[in-house]
């Protein structure tokens, strides 16, 4: 055969070989063997031999290194094992109820009218009503006379902008801050930019306690060392990672904690990302204060925000970043080489819903003000919960995450003999399949060697509807009834 029609057939032949065992055996072969009852070999084909070996091989050769020790994710594993045991989920962190009825009826006419360009491209960086929307909502609340055009992009989500943000200004070598307990992502994307990971921990202050009758620890006595923050920077660090509110922990920074953090940043004329998409969900009177609002910040920093946390619609993947445009510019690269744009139809429902609450901002008929106070009230309730069961929950100030500590269980759970697995990823999953609740270990939220300092706590997502928090609360009542018996 002529070495063209070689080539031409090596396609043909490769796709062949990777036929599954089901596809093959519909054609009347027969390639692998029921699972034996012991052992692990269950394949006795040599097709099947071969192609698990070039599979092998290919898998080795293919991936990029900057893949190498982002690839594995405790989410799969934990959200897999809440599904396997029907548990009440309150580990994955996305409402269960429904967006705003009038966001609702602005998607669905978007997409359903006809003759309508909202099912096409719409401007590459963000659809021009959302991002004047933004503008006009936000301007005053950094203190600057925003551009929809140069100062706004919009992205696949909040997830999509800060990927944008680590690609644009993460360079081969660069060192960027990390606060721990920290968003998951915030690791893989600085690594697969080429960065290097530096972290300094959020600790709980020891001689917090919480007064006979009175105020409950919060995640407020949670602080940063500014001392060991100052400690790691070195000529090589670029950028420093900020989140508040905070998740896991619902801290939410204090204007003084900013203006402290702040002067690092200027000081070393570093670059700031601060991600902010619970900025409208802070609790008890606290105040979310923008980092990029302080003077010297706002030139060197992207705010990271999302319509998925602001109107309860997680699944619109509508996010955005602000900006100057010096900073904005390299983000705009990235996405336009990436995902280019995203869904109009979301981004025209999100700012139909901007221009809505604009209109009554701050009063009691605003959405921002109605999710705040009905989520405070749930993470009361959820507070109680925990503390009847012998958790000492860490009262949230922000976000719809709660931390509880479970040390007081160690005697009922005993942590596994493997000392390098943290005990709350061990107690997550016996929770799982003993008590089927489910909660997220807080040392997911750590780098590697930091993960078993804090190892003692499980994060708890509070923006559910009442019917799963009260059936959380039955499995909680009906345990702390069980180990009331035991002792």
């Amino acid at each position: 055969m002529p070495s063209h029609s070689l080539a031409l057939a090596k396609p043909k032949v490769q796709s062949l070989i990777f036929l599954t065992g089901s596809l093959w055996k519909g054609w009347g072969g027969q390639i692998c063997s029921q699972p034996q009852r012991r052992g692990i070999r269950s394949c006795l084909s040599p097709l099947c031999a071969f192609t698990t070996h070039v599979q092998d091989r290919m898998a080795k050769r293919i991936h990029a290194r900057r893949l190498e020790g982002v690839d594995e994710n405790i989410w799969v594993e934990l959200v897999s094992l809440a599904e396997q045991y029907k548990t009440v989920n309150l580990g994955q962190g996305f409402p269960n109820f429904s967006p705003p009825s009038y966001m609702r009826e602005a998607f669905s006419k978007a997409v359903t009218d006809e003759h309508t360009l909202l099912n096409q491209y719409t401007r590459a960086f963000g659809h021009p009503p959302l991002v004047k929307a933004l503008a006009q909502l936000f301007g005053p609340l950094f203190g600057q006379d925003l551009n929809p055009l140069t100062n706004v992009m919009v992205s696949v989500g909040a997830y999509g902008a800060l990927f944008s943000t680590f690609q644009a200004l993460v360079d081969e070598g660069d060192e960027v801050i990390i606060i721990e307990p920290f968003f998951d992502s915030y690791e893989p994307m600085t690594l697969m930019a080429g960065g290097r990971c530096v972290y300094v921990s959020l600790r709980p202050v020891s001689e917090q306690k919480p007064a006979d009758g009175g105020k409950p620890l919060d995640s407020g006595g949670w602080r940063l060392d500014l001392a060991e923050l100052e400690a790691k920077i070195n000529k090589n660090t670029k950028m420093l990672v900020l989140n508040t509110p905070n998740n896991p922990l619902g801290k939410v920074f204090n204007k003084e904690e900013l203006e402290e953090i702040a002067n690092i940043c200027v000081k070393y004329d570093l670059l700031c990302i601060s991600d902010e998409v619970y900025e409208w969900l802070v609790y008890d009177g606290n105040q979310h204060v923008r980092i990029a609002s302080l003077p010297g910040m706002w030139e060197r920093t992207i705010t990271i925000g999302s319509a998925g946390k602001t109107f309860s619609a997680t699944g619109w993947k509508v996010g955005w970043a602000f900006g100057p445009d010096c900073l904005l510019k390299h983000l705009r690269t990235v996405h336009q080489n990436s995902v280019y744009h995203c869904a109009t139809g979301a981004q025209e429902a999100v700012a139909q819903g901007f221009q809505t609450e604009l209109a009554r901002l701050g009063k009691p008929e605003c959405y921002f003000v109605q999710l705040r106070d009905e989520l405070q009230k749930k993470r009361d309730r959820l507070y109680r919960c925990l503390t009847e069961v012998g958790m000492k929950p860490v009262m949230s100030q922000g976000s719809y995450f709660m931390i509880a500590d479970i040390s007081v269980f160690k005697s009922e759970v005993p942590p596994p003999t493997d000392q390098n697995i943290p005990y709350d990823n061990y107690f997550a999953k016996w929770m799982m399949k003993h008590k089927q609740l489910a909660a997220i270990p807080m040392s997911a939220f750590y780098s590697g060697p930091h993960k078993k300092q804090f190892e003692n706590y499980l994060r708890f997502c509070f923006v559910k509807e009442d019917a799963t928090l009260e059936a959380a609360e039955k499995i909680l009542q009906k345990w702390s009834r069980e180990s009331s018996q035991r002792h």
